[in-house]
Protein backbone atom coordinates (compact mmCIF):
# COMPACT_ATOMS: atom_id res chain seq x y z
CA UNK A 1 0.00 0.00 0.00
CA UNK A 2 1.57 3.45 -1.07
CA UNK A 3 2.23 5.32 2.12
CA UNK A 4 0.46 8.90 2.59
CA UNK A 5 3.78 11.06 1.74
CA UNK A 6 4.29 9.33 -1.67
CA UNK A 7 0.47 9.29 -2.54
CA UNK A 8 0.41 13.21 -1.73
CA UNK A 9 3.40 13.80 -4.03
CA UNK A 10 2.28 11.74 -7.13
CA UNK A 11 -1.22 14.08 -6.57
CA UNK A 12 0.83 16.86 -6.90
CA UNK A 13 -2.26 18.95 -5.26
CA UNK A 14 -2.35 22.30 -6.46
CA UNK A 15 -3.62 24.07 -3.42
CA UNK A 16 -2.35 21.35 -0.83
CA UNK A 17 -0.34 24.72 1.35
CA UNK A 18 -4.16 26.24 1.03
CA UNK A 19 -5.42 23.77 3.49
CA UNK A 20 -7.20 24.50 6.73
CA UNK A 21 -7.08 23.18 10.14
CA UNK A 22 -8.38 19.75 10.76
CA UNK A 23 -10.95 18.61 11.85
CA UNK A 24 -11.44 16.22 15.01
CA UNK A 25 -12.95 12.81 15.89
CA UNK A 26 -13.34 9.60 14.37
CA UNK A 27 -17.51 10.35 13.17
CA UNK A 28 -16.11 12.40 10.27
CA UNK A 29 -14.77 8.62 9.05
CA UNK A 30 -18.29 7.23 8.98
CA UNK A 31 -19.51 10.10 6.36
CA UNK A 32 -20.10 9.10 2.99
CA UNK A 33 -19.50 10.97 -0.31
CA UNK A 34 -21.84 13.97 -1.43
CA UNK A 35 -23.33 13.53 2.04
CA UNK A 36 -26.79 15.58 2.65
CA UNK A 37 -26.51 19.21 3.37
CA UNK A 38 -26.75 21.16 6.74
CA UNK A 39 -29.37 22.13 8.31
CA UNK A 40 -29.77 25.68 6.92
CA UNK A 41 -31.82 24.95 4.54
CA UNK A 42 -30.98 26.76 1.34
CA UNK A 43 -29.85 29.84 2.43
CA UNK A 44 -26.51 31.03 1.58
CA UNK A 45 -23.98 33.85 2.25
CA UNK A 46 -21.26 35.96 0.07
CA UNK A 47 -18.71 37.39 2.17
CA UNK A 48 -16.65 40.42 0.85
CA UNK A 49 -14.06 41.59 3.32
CA UNK A 50 -13.30 44.78 2.24
CA UNK A 51 -9.13 45.20 3.47
CA UNK A 52 -8.03 48.19 4.15
CA UNK A 53 -10.36 50.12 5.81
CA UNK A 54 -12.71 51.55 3.33
CA UNK A 55 -13.56 55.31 3.51
CA UNK A 56 -17.76 55.31 4.61
CA UNK A 57 -17.64 58.55 4.32
CA UNK A 58 -16.53 59.28 0.70
CA UNK A 59 -18.75 56.14 -0.05
CA UNK A 60 -22.01 56.82 1.47
CA UNK A 61 -22.11 60.45 1.33
CA UNK A 62 -23.92 62.12 3.93
CA UNK A 63 -25.33 65.23 2.57
CA UNK A 64 -27.01 66.40 5.02
CA UNK A 65 -24.44 67.09 7.65
CA UNK A 66 -23.13 71.03 7.37
CA UNK A 67 -19.28 69.06 8.74
CA UNK A 68 -18.98 67.32 5.27
CA UNK A 69 -17.39 70.13 2.77
CA UNK A 70 -15.14 71.71 0.79
CA UNK A 71 -13.33 72.71 3.89
CA UNK A 72 -13.36 68.98 5.60
CA UNK A 73 -12.44 67.69 2.48
CA UNK A 74 -10.43 69.47 0.01
CA UNK A 75 -9.63 67.60 -2.99
CA UNK A 76 -12.10 64.67 -2.35
CA UNK A 77 -15.48 66.68 -2.22
CA UNK A 78 -18.21 65.17 -4.17
CA UNK A 79 -21.23 67.87 -4.67
CA UNK A 80 -24.46 67.15 -4.83
CA UNK A 81 -25.17 66.83 -8.59
CA UNK A 82 -22.12 64.53 -8.83
CA UNK A 83 -23.24 61.79 -6.32
CA UNK A 84 -26.21 59.78 -6.69
CA UNK A 85 -28.74 60.64 -4.53
CA UNK A 86 -30.40 57.49 -2.57
CA UNK A 87 -33.81 58.82 -2.13
CA UNK A 88 -33.96 60.13 1.77
CA UNK A 89 -33.24 63.46 0.95
CA UNK A 90 -29.88 62.91 3.57
CA UNK A 91 -27.55 60.29 1.93
CA UNK A 92 -25.67 59.94 -1.06
CA UNK A 93 -23.65 57.73 -2.60
CA UNK A 94 -20.05 57.82 -4.81
CA UNK A 95 -21.27 58.25 -8.35
CA UNK A 96 -18.73 55.22 -9.05
CA UNK A 97 -21.25 53.28 -7.19
CA UNK A 98 -23.88 53.54 -9.77
CA UNK A 99 -23.57 49.80 -11.12
CA UNK A 100 -25.17 48.79 -7.68
CA UNK A 101 -28.15 51.19 -7.88
CA UNK A 102 -29.82 49.05 -10.10
CA UNK A 103 -30.08 46.43 -7.04
CA UNK A 104 -31.23 49.37 -4.73
CA UNK A 105 -33.91 50.84 -7.01
CA UNK A 106 -37.06 50.84 -5.54
CA UNK A 107 -40.15 53.66 -6.09
CA UNK A 108 -40.69 53.69 -2.48
CA UNK A 109 -37.07 54.18 -1.97
CA UNK A 110 -36.47 56.46 -4.43
CA UNK A 111 -38.82 56.82 -7.13
CA UNK A 112 -36.87 54.29 -9.46
CA UNK A 113 -38.54 50.85 -10.29
CA UNK A 114 -36.56 48.59 -9.15
CA UNK A 115 -35.99 45.02 -6.64
CA UNK A 116 -35.20 47.34 -3.70
CA UNK A 117 -32.80 44.62 -2.68
CA UNK A 118 -29.86 46.24 -1.03
CA UNK A 119 -29.47 48.17 2.54
CA UNK A 120 -26.83 50.95 2.52
CA UNK A 121 -25.75 50.25 6.53
CA UNK A 122 -24.12 53.28 7.94
CA UNK A 123 -21.50 53.80 10.77
CA UNK A 124 -21.33 50.23 12.03
CA UNK A 125 -18.52 48.89 14.15
CA UNK A 126 -17.73 48.94 17.89
CA UNK A 127 -17.00 50.27 20.85
CA UNK A 128 -13.32 51.55 21.65
CA UNK A 129 -12.52 50.84 17.80
CA UNK A 130 -8.66 49.69 16.93
CA UNK A 131 -7.70 51.26 14.22
CA UNK A 132 -4.47 48.60 13.55
CA UNK A 133 -5.50 46.54 10.68
CA UNK A 134 -4.34 43.20 11.94
CA UNK A 135 -6.48 43.57 15.21
CA UNK A 136 -9.25 45.67 13.66
CA UNK A 137 -9.67 42.21 11.03
CA UNK A 138 -9.78 40.08 13.58
CA UNK A 139 -12.35 41.60 15.73
CA UNK A 140 -14.36 41.95 12.64
CA UNK A 141 -13.70 38.20 11.78
CA UNK A 142 -14.09 36.14 15.14
CA UNK A 143 -16.79 38.47 16.52
CA UNK A 144 -15.23 39.33 19.51
CA UNK A 145 -13.84 43.23 19.85
CA UNK A 146 -10.56 42.99 22.15
CA UNK A 147 -9.77 39.05 22.06
CA UNK A 148 -6.86 38.87 19.70
CA UNK A 149 -6.06 35.14 20.65
CA UNK A 150 -9.64 33.63 19.64
CA UNK A 151 -8.50 32.13 15.77
CA UNK A 152 -12.06 30.69 15.50
CA UNK A 153 -14.17 32.31 13.27
CA UNK A 154 -17.69 34.15 13.66
CA UNK A 155 -18.94 33.03 10.52
CA UNK A 156 -17.84 29.69 11.23
CA UNK A 157 -19.59 28.84 14.39
CA UNK A 158 -22.88 29.80 12.80
CA UNK A 159 -22.50 27.48 10.13
CA UNK A 160 -20.79 24.52 12.02
CA UNK A 161 -23.79 24.73 14.65
CA UNK A 162 -26.09 23.53 11.50
CA UNK A 163 -26.68 19.82 11.98
CA UNK A 164 -24.74 18.08 9.05
CA UNK A 165 -22.24 20.89 8.10
CA UNK A 166 -19.38 18.94 9.11
CA UNK A 167 -20.67 16.16 6.61
CA UNK A 168 -20.90 17.92 3.94
CA UNK A 169 -17.82 17.32 1.19
CA UNK A 170 -17.89 20.90 0.39
CA UNK A 171 -20.01 23.17 3.14
CA UNK A 172 -18.19 26.46 1.85
CA UNK A 173 -14.86 27.92 0.46
CA UNK A 174 -12.89 31.40 0.68
CA UNK A 175 -11.17 32.30 -2.78
CA UNK A 176 -8.18 33.87 -1.55
CA UNK A 177 -4.27 32.25 -1.19
CA UNK A 178 -5.28 31.70 2.83
CA UNK A 179 -8.27 31.32 4.86
CA UNK A 180 -9.52 34.57 6.93
CA UNK A 181 -10.15 33.97 10.39
CA UNK A 182 -13.79 34.47 9.62
CA UNK A 183 -14.09 30.86 8.79
CA UNK A 184 -11.46 29.24 10.35
CA UNK A 185 -13.04 26.23 12.76
CA UNK A 186 -12.18 22.73 13.81
CA UNK A 187 -14.13 21.69 10.40
CA UNK A 188 -11.96 22.57 7.35
CA UNK A 189 -12.85 24.49 4.50
CA UNK A 190 -10.63 24.90 1.57
CA UNK A 191 -8.99 28.36 0.63
CA UNK A 192 -7.43 28.51 -2.76
CA UNK A 193 -7.50 31.88 -5.28
CA UNK A 194 -9.19 29.79 -8.30
CA UNK A 195 -11.34 27.00 -8.28
CA UNK A 196 -8.53 25.46 -11.74
CA UNK A 197 -6.00 25.55 -8.68
CA UNK A 198 -7.45 23.16 -6.72
CA UNK A 199 -6.86 19.82 -7.75
CA UNK A 200 -4.05 17.00 -7.96
CA UNK A 201 -3.06 16.90 -11.19
CA UNK A 202 -4.54 15.38 -14.31
CA UNK A 203 -7.70 15.12 -15.73
CA UNK A 204 -10.80 14.57 -14.20
CA UNK A 205 -10.44 10.58 -14.79
CA UNK A 206 -7.40 10.82 -13.66
CA UNK A 207 -8.02 12.93 -10.05
CA UNK A 208 -10.98 10.25 -9.84
CA UNK A 209 -8.68 7.84 -9.94
CA UNK A 210 -6.02 8.98 -7.31
CA UNK A 211 -8.81 10.03 -4.73
CA UNK A 212 -10.05 6.27 -4.75
CA UNK A 213 -12.40 4.73 -2.18
CA UNK A 214 -12.88 4.88 1.34
CA UNK A 215 -12.30 1.48 3.14
CA UNK A 216 -15.44 -0.48 3.65
CA UNK A 217 -15.26 0.19 7.69
CA UNK A 218 -13.36 3.05 9.59
CA UNK A 219 -9.50 2.47 9.91
CA UNK A 220 -9.95 -0.76 7.54
CA UNK A 221 -7.63 -1.42 5.01
CA UNK A 222 -9.35 -2.21 1.97
CA UNK A 223 -9.43 1.32 0.57
CA UNK A 224 -7.65 2.99 -2.19
CA UNK A 225 -5.94 5.42 -3.45
CA UNK A 226 -5.95 9.00 -0.94
CA UNK A 227 -9.20 7.93 0.93
CA UNK A 228 -7.54 4.00 1.20
CA UNK A 229 -4.46 6.04 2.77
CA UNK A 230 -6.27 8.58 5.08
CA UNK A 231 -9.32 6.76 5.69
CA UNK A 232 -7.43 3.71 6.49
CA UNK A 233 -5.22 2.28 9.53
CA UNK A 234 -2.72 4.52 10.45
CA UNK A 235 0.61 4.58 9.04
CA UNK A 236 1.66 4.93 13.47
CA UNK A 237 -0.69 3.29 16.17
CA UNK A 238 -1.46 6.26 18.44
CA UNK A 239 0.97 8.74 16.11
CA UNK A 240 0.54 12.30 17.50
CA UNK A 241 -2.26 14.30 15.37
CA UNK A 242 -3.27 11.32 13.90
CA UNK A 243 -6.78 11.07 14.52
CA UNK A 244 -7.07 15.01 13.21
CA UNK A 245 -4.81 14.49 10.31
CA UNK A 246 -6.21 11.62 8.84
CA UNK A 247 -9.91 12.38 8.49
CA UNK A 248 -8.87 16.30 7.43
CA UNK A 249 -7.19 14.30 4.00
CA UNK A 250 -10.56 12.57 3.44
CA UNK A 251 -11.91 15.77 3.48
CA UNK A 252 -9.40 17.19 1.15
CA UNK A 253 -9.85 14.53 -0.87
CA UNK A 254 -13.83 14.85 -1.34
CA UNK A 255 -14.20 18.71 -1.49
CA UNK A 256 -11.50 18.35 -4.32
CA UNK A 257 -13.83 15.71 -5.82
CA UNK A 258 -16.84 18.32 -5.49
CA UNK A 259 -14.71 21.19 -6.99
CA UNK A 260 -13.41 19.36 -10.01
CA UNK A 261 -16.96 17.71 -10.66
CA UNK A 262 -18.52 21.25 -10.88
CA UNK A 263 -15.79 22.29 -13.60
CA UNK A 264 -16.82 19.42 -15.09
CA UNK A 265 -19.67 20.37 -16.19
CA UNK A 266 -18.20 22.50 -18.78
CA UNK A 267 -17.06 26.20 -19.27
CA UNK A 268 -19.15 28.51 -16.77
CA UNK A 269 -21.79 31.38 -18.88
CA UNK A 270 -23.32 34.03 -16.54
CA UNK A 271 -26.88 34.18 -16.38
CA UNK A 272 -29.47 37.22 -17.20
CA UNK A 273 -26.63 39.68 -18.96
CA UNK A 274 -24.33 39.38 -15.85
CA UNK A 275 -20.88 41.23 -16.34
CA UNK A 276 -18.56 40.99 -14.05
CA UNK A 277 -15.37 42.91 -13.40
CA UNK A 278 -12.72 41.85 -15.70
CA UNK A 279 -10.42 41.83 -12.81
CA UNK A 280 -9.27 38.79 -10.05
CA UNK A 281 -11.96 40.09 -7.75
CA UNK A 282 -15.26 40.15 -10.68
CA UNK A 283 -13.38 36.95 -11.76
CA UNK A 284 -13.95 35.13 -8.01
CA UNK A 285 -16.99 36.61 -7.74
CA UNK A 286 -17.99 34.60 -11.37
CA UNK A 287 -16.50 31.40 -9.66
CA UNK A 288 -18.65 31.92 -6.39
CA UNK A 289 -21.71 31.96 -8.65
CA UNK A 290 -20.91 28.65 -10.50
CA UNK A 291 -20.53 27.19 -7.16
CA UNK A 292 -23.52 28.37 -5.26
CA UNK A 293 -25.13 26.46 -8.48
CA UNK A 294 -23.40 23.51 -8.97
CA UNK A 295 -22.08 22.21 -5.42
CA UNK A 296 -23.62 22.57 -2.50
CA UNK A 297 -21.76 25.00 -0.85
CA UNK A 298 -23.63 27.49 1.74
CA UNK A 299 -20.86 30.15 2.42
CA UNK A 300 -18.17 31.48 0.27
CA UNK A 301 -15.99 34.43 0.89
CA UNK A 302 -13.62 36.79 -1.18
CA UNK A 303 -11.21 39.68 -0.26
CA UNK A 304 -10.77 43.27 -2.31
CA UNK A 305 -7.88 45.08 -1.08
CA UNK A 306 -6.87 48.49 -1.74
CA UNK A 307 -8.87 50.48 0.64
CA UNK A 308 -6.15 51.85 2.79
CA UNK A 309 -5.95 55.07 1.00
CA UNK A 310 -3.34 57.72 2.41
CA UNK A 311 -2.26 58.89 -0.58
CA UNK A 312 -4.15 60.11 -3.54
CA UNK A 313 -7.86 58.96 -2.81
CA UNK A 314 -8.96 60.32 -5.75
CA UNK A 315 -12.19 62.01 -6.32
CA UNK A 316 -14.21 61.05 -9.01
CA UNK A 317 -11.28 59.34 -10.48
CA UNK A 318 -8.44 57.47 -8.92
CA UNK A 319 -7.89 54.63 -6.57
CA UNK A 320 -10.95 54.95 -3.95
CA UNK A 321 -13.33 55.67 -7.43
CA UNK A 322 -11.57 52.52 -8.78
CA UNK A 323 -12.34 49.75 -6.54
CA UNK A 324 -16.18 52.02 -5.66
CA UNK A 325 -16.80 51.16 -9.26
CA UNK A 326 -15.61 47.31 -9.09
CA UNK A 327 -17.18 46.40 -5.51
CA UNK A 328 -20.96 48.25 -7.07
CA UNK A 329 -20.40 46.05 -10.63
CA UNK A 330 -19.66 42.98 -8.61
CA UNK A 331 -23.01 43.35 -6.75
CA UNK A 332 -24.53 44.12 -9.73
CA UNK A 333 -23.63 41.33 -11.06
CA UNK A 334 -24.05 38.78 -8.79
CA UNK A 335 -27.58 40.20 -8.49
CA UNK A 336 -28.60 39.47 -11.86
CA UNK A 337 -26.70 36.03 -12.37
CA UNK A 338 -27.86 34.52 -8.96
CA UNK A 339 -31.79 35.52 -9.94
CA UNK A 340 -32.64 31.65 -9.77
CA UNK A 341 -31.63 31.62 -5.89
CA UNK A 342 -32.20 35.16 -5.02
CA UNK A 343 -34.53 34.64 -2.59
CA UNK A 344 -32.11 32.70 -0.48
CA UNK A 345 -29.26 34.87 -1.17
CA UNK A 346 -27.22 36.90 1.35
CA UNK A 347 -24.60 39.00 0.04
CA UNK A 348 -22.40 40.67 3.25
CA UNK A 349 -19.60 42.78 2.47
CA UNK A 350 -17.79 44.72 5.56
CA UNK A 351 -14.41 46.74 6.32
CA UNK A 352 -11.96 46.58 9.26
CA UNK A 353 -12.92 50.39 9.80
CA UNK A 354 -13.39 53.78 8.63
CA UNK A 355 -11.44 56.60 7.74
CA UNK A 356 -10.58 60.03 9.34
CA UNK A 357 -13.45 62.64 8.34
CA UNK A 358 -11.07 65.68 7.64
CA UNK A 359 -8.68 64.83 4.57
CA UNK A 360 -4.96 64.41 5.19
CA UNK A 361 -1.97 66.48 3.86
CA UNK A 362 -1.43 63.43 1.16
CA UNK A 363 -4.61 64.33 -0.46
CA UNK A 364 -6.02 60.91 1.36
CA UNK A 365 -7.99 59.49 4.48
CA UNK A 366 -6.25 57.56 7.64
CA UNK A 367 -7.77 55.23 10.10
CA UNK A 368 -10.94 56.01 11.83
CA UNK A 369 -13.58 54.19 13.69
CA UNK A 370 -17.16 53.36 12.25
CA UNK A 371 -17.70 52.04 8.31
CA UNK A 372 -20.33 51.03 5.58
CA UNK A 373 -21.67 47.99 5.06
CA UNK A 374 -24.08 46.64 2.03
CA UNK A 375 -26.42 43.67 2.67
CA UNK A 376 -27.87 42.72 -0.36
CA UNK A 377 -30.33 39.45 -1.62
CA UNK A 378 -33.98 38.99 -1.78
CA UNK A 379 -34.73 39.35 1.43
CA UNK A 380 -33.24 42.38 2.36
CA UNK A 381 -35.74 45.67 2.41
CA UNK A 382 -33.55 48.06 0.75
CA UNK A 383 -32.91 50.97 2.29
CA UNK A 384 -30.39 53.65 3.66
CA UNK A 385 -29.86 53.03 7.61
CA UNK A 386 -28.28 55.30 10.26
CA UNK A 387 -27.67 57.98 7.73
CA UNK A 388 -30.37 60.20 7.79
CA UNK A 389 -31.44 63.20 9.24
CA UNK A 390 -33.64 61.77 12.26
CA UNK A 391 -30.75 59.54 13.24
CA UNK A 392 -27.49 61.73 12.31
CA UNK A 393 -26.62 64.68 14.91
CA UNK A 394 -25.07 67.74 14.02
CA UNK A 395 -21.09 66.79 14.69
CA UNK A 396 -21.67 63.37 14.28
CA UNK A 397 -18.52 63.51 11.39
CA UNK A 398 -16.63 64.15 14.89
CA UNK A 399 -18.00 62.44 17.80
CA UNK A 400 -15.31 59.75 18.39
CA UNK A 401 -12.02 62.00 19.57
CA UNK A 402 -13.05 64.62 17.80
CA UNK A 403 -11.55 63.10 14.25
CA UNK A 404 -13.71 60.22 13.49
CA UNK A 405 -17.54 58.98 12.72
CA UNK A 406 -18.65 56.76 15.99
CA UNK A 407 -20.42 54.04 15.51
CA UNK A 408 -24.25 54.49 15.85
CA UNK A 409 -24.54 50.20 15.89
CA UNK A 410 -22.58 47.41 16.20
CA UNK A 411 -21.60 45.09 13.95
CA UNK A 412 -22.64 42.47 16.06
CA UNK A 413 -26.20 43.18 15.51
CA UNK A 414 -26.28 43.27 11.93
CA UNK A 415 -24.67 39.64 11.56
CA UNK A 416 -27.48 38.95 14.47
CA UNK A 417 -29.93 40.22 12.14
CA UNK A 418 -29.17 38.38 9.01
CA UNK A 419 -28.06 35.15 11.32
CA UNK A 420 -31.78 35.04 12.92
CA UNK A 421 -33.79 36.53 9.96
CA UNK A 422 -31.79 34.74 7.03
CA UNK A 423 -30.94 31.52 8.95
CA UNK A 424 -33.83 31.16 11.45
CA UNK A 425 -31.47 31.01 13.98
CA UNK A 426 -32.82 31.30 17.24
CA UNK A 427 -31.77 34.55 19.15
CA UNK A 428 -30.27 32.49 22.10
CA UNK A 429 -27.70 31.29 19.76
CA UNK A 430 -26.13 34.83 19.27
CA UNK A 431 -23.40 34.35 22.42
CA UNK A 432 -22.68 31.14 20.96
CA UNK A 433 -21.95 32.74 17.59
CA UNK A 434 -20.71 35.81 19.36
CA UNK A 435 -18.97 35.04 22.66
CA UNK A 436 -19.64 38.15 25.22
CA UNK A 437 -22.80 39.27 22.93
CA UNK A 438 -25.51 39.24 25.65
CA UNK A 439 -22.59 41.85 28.25
CA UNK A 440 -22.06 43.67 24.92
CA UNK A 441 -25.26 44.37 24.68
CA UNK A 442 -26.25 45.02 27.97
CA UNK A 443 -23.61 47.34 28.45
CA UNK A 444 -24.26 49.21 25.21
CA UNK A 445 -27.71 48.52 24.11
CA UNK A 446 -28.62 51.82 21.89
CA UNK A 447 -25.41 50.07 19.49
CA UNK A 448 -27.66 46.59 19.40
CA UNK A 449 -30.57 47.83 18.48
CA UNK A 450 -31.63 46.07 15.55
CA UNK A 451 -31.88 47.91 11.87
CA UNK A 452 -34.53 45.44 10.29
CA UNK A 453 -33.00 45.49 7.49
CA UNK A 454 -34.68 42.14 6.96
Amino acid sequence: MMNRRDLLKSGSLAALGLLLPPIGGPEFLRRKLLAGSAGTGNKKMIFIFQRGGNDALNTVIPRGDLDYSANSRPTLFINDTQAIDLGNGFAQLHPAMQPMMEVFNHTSLNGVAGPGNLAVLHRVGYPSQSRSHFSAQHFWENGVPGDEQLDEGLLYRRFASSPGFSDMPFAGAYLNDSLPTALRGATPLPAFPGTADYSFSGNFAEVDKFLGLLPSAPGGTDGKGLYGAYGGKPDIEGGTYRDLLMPTGVKLGESVSVVQQALAQGPYTPENGAVYPTTTFGTQLSEIAMLLKRTPAQLLGVNIGGWDTHTAQGTLVGGHPNILGELALGIQALSRDLQSQWEDVVIVTVSEFGRTSDENGSRGTDHGASSAMFVAGGGVLGGVYNCDAATWAPGSMYSENSRYLAANTDFRVVFSEIFQQVFGDDPSMMEQFMPGYNAAAAANPGLFTPLGFL
